[in-house]
């Protein structure tokens, strides 16, 4: 495997991160210097954690999808990149997202 491109590769989403990161940090700091409402800073730092966990969720539900579709690739015997194993990938991660949406909805959460 080449390392070579995925070292670029992850200094740019590192560096992506990090620009996110510094940004989300200064609109908290502006919204409390602000003084504006506490409950309003208090509901938008909520939501963001709410939002966090859900992430989470998905995430985890996506994960778990794809550990499974590597599993079944595993048992198949397939070595190489083929349709059917790149199929199973993507459906995995369909029915991931599927399945997220559905326990989103049943836990009454807006799925984003």
């Amino acid at each position: 495997m080449n390392f070579e491109i995925l070292i670029p590769i992850t200094l740019f989403v590192c560096i992506a991160y990090a620009i996110r990161v510094v940004f989300d940090a200064r609109v908290r700091k502006q919204m409390m210097e602000s003084n504006g409402s506490q409950e309003l800073v208090r509901t938008m730092i909520e939501s963001e954690e709410a939002n966090r966990r859900h992430a989470s969720l998905r995430w985890g539900i996506i994960m778990v999808a794809l550990a499974a579709a590597f599993g079944m690739i595993q048992v198949q015997g397939w070595s190489d990149l083929n349709a059917g194993a790149l199929a199973l990938l993507v459906g995995a991660t369909g029915i991931g997202n599927l399945v997220y949406y559905a326990l989103s909805r049943r836990l009454g959460v807006v799925a984003r």
